[in-house]
C-alpha cells in the first residue's frame, strides 16, 4: 500500500510541474531576441533553457493568428514542428554543474521517461526588442518575464509596459497547461 501511495503521489507532482505548451506571440513591430527558460519551483532543479540557439530571434508579427508564432509543444516534438527549433538545452540537475543536451536526449522526452520533461515548466523569458532585421535594441524594452509566482528561483514579472509596448506572461491550465508569453506594439 505505501508502494501505491509512493508512486500515486509521484505522479501527481509530476503533472502538477509538467512542461505544457509554449506560445510566444509577438504582435509587436519589432524582434524578440532572448531565451526561454523552464524549471521545478519545488527546488528550481531541474532547469532548463535553450543553448543552440543561444538567443532565440523571432521576427517582428509572428503570431497564432498569421501562423508564425513560437510554438513549443515539449522539449523534443518542437525541433522538428516548431518554426523556431533549439538543438540543444542547456540543463541543470544541481549547482554548479550544468550539461548541454541535444533536443532527442531521453531524459527531455515527454511521457513516463521523460524525467526532466516531467518536472519542469516554463518560468521565464529575458528579452530585448530590437528593430526588425536589424540587431539593433528598442531602448528599454526588454525584461525578465515570467511566472511571477514568489519564489527564490526567479525573479521576473509577469506584465510590462514602455513607451514602445508591453508583454504579459499567463499560465493557462486545464486538460492541456499552456503558457502563453505575448508581446504588444
Amino acid at each position: 500500500m505505501k508502494k501505491i501511495l509512493a508512486v500515486m503521489g509521484t505522479a501527481v507532482t509530476s503533472l502538477a510541474y509538467s512542461q505544457g505548451i509554449f506560445m510566444l506571440n509577438n504582435y509587436s513591430p519589432y524582434d524578440y531576441y532572448g531565451n526561454l527558460m523552464a524549471m521545478n519551483f519545488s527546488g528550481c532543479v531541474p532547469a532548463v533553457m535553450n543553448n543552440s540557439p543561444a538567443t532565440m530571434k523571432v521576427p517582428a508579427n509572428s503570431h497564432m493568428g498569421n501562423g508564425l508564432a513560437w510554438r513549443i509543444d515539449n522539449y523534443r516534438d518542437q525541433f522538428s514542428t516548431s518554426l523556431y527549433p533549439v538543438t540543444n538545452w542547456i540543463v541543470t540537475l544541481g549547482p554548479p554543474s550544468s550539461t548541454i543536451r541535444p533536443w532527442n536526449h531521453p531524459s527531455l522526452m515527454p511521457g513516463p521517461a521523460g524525467v526532466i520533461s516531467n518536472n519542469t515548466r516554463w518560468v521565464t523569458s529575458k528579452f530585448q526588442m530590437h528593430y526588425p532585421g536589424t540587431g539593433n535594441p528598442v531602448i528599454g524594452f526588454n525584461t525578465n518575464i515570467g511566472d511571477a509566482t514568489p519564489n527564490s528561483c526567479i525573479v521576473s514579472v509577469d506584465y510590462f509596459s514602455t513607451p514602445n509596448g508591453s508583454a504579459e506572461w499567463f499560465t493557462i491550465t486545464g486538460t492541456e497547461t499552456i503558457t502563453y508569453f505575448q508581446i504588444y506594439p
